[in-house]
C-alpha cells in the first residue's frame, strides 16, 4: 500500500483566523492565496476575507500548498487540553492543505496531511525532545496503528450502527471513543492523539523515530492493532473493553508493568479487597518513578502542573461532592451519602460506580464518564478508593479519593516506556512487553 493521507480536525469555532506562509491554491474560488485571513459562517456557507477584501461564500474551503515541503499555515487560538486541568489556547503552524468546513453550525479547521507527516507532529506534541530514542520509536508504531486501525474501522461502520450508550433509570452507561468523529478521521486533541503541527518540531527526534520505523506497525492475526496509550496505567494496565466497546482484543488486556509479578500483592484488581490493597501502596512497577529526567521525556510543561502520577488524593467537603455531582451529571443527588465501587476492571479502575444521594441512587459508567462527574475537568483516573469522614446523620461531611495512575490505562504505558527506554530496553521489547502477543510488520 501507498503512504495515506489524513484528515485531522483542529479546532471548531463561530469565527477563525490565519495566515498563509507561501503560495496556496483553492479549487473552489480557482485562485491563488496568500497572507492573513478571517472566516466565518453567513447563509450556512464559509465566507473567507481580508482586511481589504471579501471572496466568495462556498460550501466548504481548501487551501493546498503549492510546494507543502516549505510552506505552512498559522493558526490562531487553538485550543488544546479541552476540558482538562491545563487547557489553554495557543497559535499553531501546520504543513499540509487547510480545509474548512461547517460542522455543528460552526466553522472546522481540517489539515489534510501525509501520515508520516501527522506522525512527526504527534511524537513532537505527546513526547518531550529529551525523549530516549527507543521510547519515541515505540511511540511511533503505536501512534500509526492507532492511527491507520482508526481510519479502516471508519470505513466499516456507519453511523446508525455505533452504540455508545446504555441507559436505564437506574444506570447510565457511556464510554467516548470514535462516534464524535464523521466528517473527518481525528481530532488534534486528547480526545484521539495530541496534535500540534509542526509548531514544536525544531530540536527533536521524533522525525528521527517516524523515518526510522516508516510503514512500521503493530499487526495480530493479520489486522493493524488498535493500538491505546495512556500517561500511567498504575503499575497494572486495563484491557480496551472495560474502558471502551465490549469487544476483547487479546493484545490490549492487563499486563503487570515490571519484570516480575510483585511479592505480597493479589494483581487480579477486579478483587476489591486486592484494588484497595494495591492503590493504598506503592507497589514496584517500571511507571512508579518520580525521576524528573524521565518525567520530562513524556509530560510537557502544563501536564507536570502535579507529580502525582503513580498514586494521588483528591479531598472533596459535603457541600462540593454534592454541587460537582448535581451540576456534572444533571441529576439532583441531594445530599451525597456514599459512593460504592459496583465493578472494577483488571487494574482497578471503576467500570461502574453507585452514586448514593439522599434524592436520588445512581450507577454511573465506564470509566471516563466517572471521571467526568467526579471532576471539574477530569479525575486523573477511575482506579481509587473512597474514604468518607467527619459523619453526621449517616451525611459524610468529607470525601477522599485515593488513585492510582493517569489515564484509561490501555495499552502502553509511557511513563512506563519512557522508564524501559532509559533502563535500555529496545522500542520492540518495550512494545511487545505491553501489546501481549502482537508482532511489528512494515506494511509501506
Amino acid at each position: 500500500m501507498n503512504e495515506p493521507f489524513v484528515n485531522v480536525a483542529i479546532l471548531s469555532d463561530e469565527q477563525v483566523e490565519f495566515e498563509l506562509h507561501g503560495v496556496f491554491f483553492s479549487n473552489e474560488l480557482n485562485r491563488e492565496f496568500s497572507g492573513k485571513f478571517k472566516a466565518h459562517i453567513e447563509n450556512n456557507k464559509v465566507n473567507l476575507s481580508t482586511e481589504n477584501e471579501k471572496f466568495s461564500p462556498t460550501e466548504e474551503l481548501i487551501l493546498a500548498p503549492s510546494d507543502p515541503i516549505s510552506e505552512s499555515f498559522l493558526l490562531k487560538n487553538v485550543t488544546i487540553g479541552l476540558q482538562f486541568h491545563w487547557e489553554q489556547k495557543q497559535n499553531q503552524r501546520f504543513s499540509g492543505s487547510l480545509k474548512i468546513i461547517i460542522e455543528n453550525k460552526k466553522l472546522t479547521v481540517v489539515n489534510i496531511v501525509s501520515v508520516e507527516q501527522y506522525l512527526i507532529s504527534v511524537i513532537s506534541s505527546e513526547m518531550s525532545p529529551t525523549s530516549s530514542l527507543e521510547l519515541l520509536k515505540a511511540h511511533a508504531v503505536i501512534s500509526r496503528s492507532w492511527l491507520l486501525a482508526q481510519m479502516e474501522k471508519r470505513k466499516n461502520i456507519t453511523e446508525q450502527e455505533y452504540v455508545s450508550e446504555i441507559i436505564k433509570e437506574d444506570e447510565i452507561i457511556k464510554w467516548y471513543d470514535r462516534e464524535d468523529h464523521i466528517l473527518y478521521d481525528v481530532c488534534a486533541d486528547d480526545h484521539c492523539q495530541r496534535y500540534q503541527g509542526i509548531t514544536k518540531l525544531h530540536a527533536h527526534n521524533a522525525e528521527k523515530a517516524v523515518i526510522a520505523t516508516t510503514g512500521s506497525v503493530l499487526m495480530y492475526e493479520d489486522k493493524i492493532c488498535d493500538a491505546r496509550y495512556s500517561k500511567s496505567c498504575g503499575g497494572v494496565t486495563e484491557s480496551f473493553e472495560n474502558v471502551w466497546e465490549d469487544i476483547k482484543h487479546p493484545y490490549l488486556q492487563k499486563i503487570v508493568d515490571y519484570k516480575f509479578e510483585p511479592d505480597s500483592y493479589e494483581t487480579d484488581l477486579t478483587s476489591e479487597e486486592a484494588a484497595v490493597a494495591w492503590i493504598s501502596s506503592s507497589p514496584k512497577a517500571f511507571c512508579n518513578t518520580t525521576d524528573e529526567k524521565i518525567l520530562e521525556q513524556v509530560l510537557n510543561n502544563y501536564d507536570r502542573k502535579t507529580k502525582d502520577f503513580y498514586r494521588w488524593k483528591i479531598e472533596y467537603t459535603q457541600d462540593e461532592i454534592a454541587k460537582l455531582l448535581n451540576e456534572k451529571s444533571g441529576y439532583n443527588f441531594g445530599k451525597i451519602i456514599d459512593l460504592i465501587p459496583i465493578e472494577r476492571g483488571y487494574s482497578g479502575r471503576l467500570i461502574k460506580l453507585k452514586i448514593v444521594g439522599t434524592e436520588k441512587t445512581l450507577t454511573i459508567g465506564k470509566e471516563l464518564e466517572i471521571r467526568k462527574v467526579l471532576s471539574t475537568s477530569h479525575l486523573y483516573s477511575s482506579a481509587f478508593i473512597v474514604e468518607k469522614e467527619n459523619i453526621e446523620n449517616e451525611i459524610p461531611q468529607k470525601f477522599i479519593l485515593i488513585g492510582s495512575g493517569w489515564g484509561h490505562g490501555v495499552g502502553l504505558c509511557q511513563i512506563g516506556a519512557a522508564v524501559m527506554g532509559e533502563l535500555g530496553y529496545r522500542f520492540d521489547e518495550i512494545l511487545l512487553h505491553y501489546f501481549t502477543g502482537a508482532g511489528i510488520k512494515k506494511i509501506y
